[in-house]
């Protein structure tokens, strides 16, 4: 029999009488204004909800008095989508006073047709907040926000000065010499004394091949071939301009460097224990911690874990049929970076996470096998992390030969007899 639409309404306002939040706030936040809708409970048993809207200046002046409206309203959850770093201000400024909940964009879609403006945005984010159709995203305490500020801002040094030193190397093309050709490494001890002498007027092969160190002394003649070029007084002050830049960006590394070995350490055990893992060294574990935190309490499974880092699989189902469901999609690219570094660091272990590396490259390719080792380490972090007495222990190059494809052998040949209506009774042998 079926159900009347009025039936259908009793119930949808009963549920939604249970799950509404009496007193919510949401925030439209731009760089210059806030517009802050409140909706609360009117007067009267069957009054209906009240709703106020308000605009405020992102001085910190404005946003005190806004969260003194709040208060004296018994506001208790404060929504706010994440734009830009715009949201920063005010969050940090109602997290230690309100439930503060920062919410994707994605979650939050415009109803179609309507008009969009400031102000029916924040209408619309808070009542849907007030609804809870809305999930709050991972916010770190504020210690991990300083970590993890220091672990980016220092990743970003290391990208500046690899596209500088890449600059370097199209200046000596662009003068025919070949010094990249002969040495790997154009910025050791070798490759930096013989480009500052280019720069200060030398320009004799011979002269110029006869300082390199250590086992350059072998490739003398091709140094000789290798400068023989055109290098100028406009290649030499490039040349000078460039290598000051990367001094400098050197120096500023060490800096950062510096400043988060002092912030990291009271998670110094926690960073030990992460590089046990293969693939990770001292660095990457900072940034894994700066990024996910040491707290698993917010991810309560690895899978979860995996799943906020977008390093599982999309799910697209309809109609009882999947569809694309292949893509991760964007995650936190410094922590998808850290992992997939580390991926390509197992390659050549002879580990459990390198025989696995390896086993997913040769049957669907290098970028699958980077997502499906980042995973397994992340949910490595996630065991480490999560129980500080648990300590990694690798499993052998073997395990796939001895557990995972005997299995998976056993399983097809008893498939195979059963198909050909066998009934397959297995006894361990004696």
């Amino acid at each position: 029999m079926p159900v009347r639409r009025a039936e259908v309404a009793v119930v949808e306002v009963a549920q939604e009488d249970q799950e509404i939040i009496a007193r919510v706030a949401a925030l439209d936040i731009g760089k210059a204004e806030v517009v802050c809708c409140v909706r609360v409970p009117g007067q009267g048993p069957r009054a209906r909800r009240m709703q106020d809207v308000r605009t405020y200046s992102t001085m910190t002046r404005s946003l005190l008095a806004m969260a003194d409206w709040l208060t004296g309203l018994g506001v208790t959850r404060v929504v706010m989508e994440a734009t830009s770093d715009y949201w920063k201000p005010p969050f940090y400024l109602l997290e230690n006073t309100f439930e503060t909940w920062l919410v994707n964009a994605k979650d939050v879609k415009h109803l179609p047709g309507r008009p969009k403006t400031d102000r029916l945005d924040a209408v619309w984010l808070c009542k849907v907040a007030e609804r809870q159709m809305l999930r709050a995203s991972f916010v770190p305490p504020p210690a991990f926000r300083e970590l993890r500020d220091l672990t980016r801002y220092r990743a970003d040094l290391v990208t500046t000065r690899t596209s500088e030193k890449q600059r370097v190397e199209k200046l000596l093309e662009d003068a025919q010499i070949k010094l990249s050709v002969v040495v790997s490494d154009i910025f050791g001890v070798s490759g930096r004394d013989m480009m500052a002498a280019l720069i200060a007027g030398e320009r004799d092969p011979k002269v110029l091949a006869d300082l390199a160190r250590g086992s350059m002394r072998g490739k003398t003649d091709r140094l000789g071939e290798a400068f023989t070029g055109r290098f100028t007084g406009h290649h030499a002050f490039l040349l000078q301009t460039m290598l000051t830049r990367v001094d400098g960006i050197d120096h500023d590394i060490e800096m950062v460097q510096g400043r988060i070995d002092r912030q990291i350490a009271p998670f110094a055990k926690a960073v030990a224990r992460l590089d046990e893992i293969p693939g990770i060294g001292i660095t990457t574990a900072q940034v894994i911690i700066a990024e996910v935190g040491i707290d698993m309490t917010r991810f309560p499974t690895p899978n979860h874990l995996a799943s906020w880092a977008k390093f599982a699989p999309g799910i697209s189902e309809s109609a009882g049929r999947k569809k694309g469901g292949s893509s991760t999609g964007h995650g936190n690219r410094y922590l998808a970076r850290a992992l997939g570094e580390a991926a390509i660091g197992c390659r050549l272990t002879k580990t459990f996470l390198g025989e696995r590396y390896r086993l997913i490259a040769r049957r669907r390719g290098k970028k699958r096998a980077i997502v499906a080792v980042g995973r397994s380490i992340l949910m490595i972090v996630w065991e480490l992390l999560n129980d500080e007495q648990k300590r990694f222990v690798d499993l052998g190059p073997g395990y796939y030969e001895s557990r995972v494809n005997r299995n998976r052998s056993t399983r097809n040949h008893v498939r195979e007899l059963q198909a050909m209506g066998y009934k397959v009774i297995l006894e361990p042998a004696a």
